[in-house]
């Protein structure tokens, strides 16, 4: 998938939890989403982008690519 895509849908995520009043709660819905609903391959991408600057994705979504964690490569 195109990563300007993933960008703008972990953003219009990252949005949604933007409402919750705990900064703490809202990174970790964004990450247990991208994590529940996402293929890993999409968040291999998105994860990488992230380690190339990310500079389109919002700050919680920055926050919350950070904390995910990958399976490895070949167990997809």
């Amino acid at each position: 998938m195109r990563i300007e895509r993933l960008v703008t849908m972990a953003n219009d995520i990252a949005t949604y939890f933007q409402a919750e009043p705990d900064h703490t709660v809202a990174v970790n819905g964004v990450r247990d989403h991208l994590t529940r609903f996402w293929d890993p391959v999409m968040r291999r991408q998105l994860k990488a982008y992230l380690g190339e600057g990310g500079d389109d994705l919002l700050p919680l979504a920055r926050e919350a690519v950070a904390a995910l964690t990958l399976p490895p490569a070949d167990a997809t």
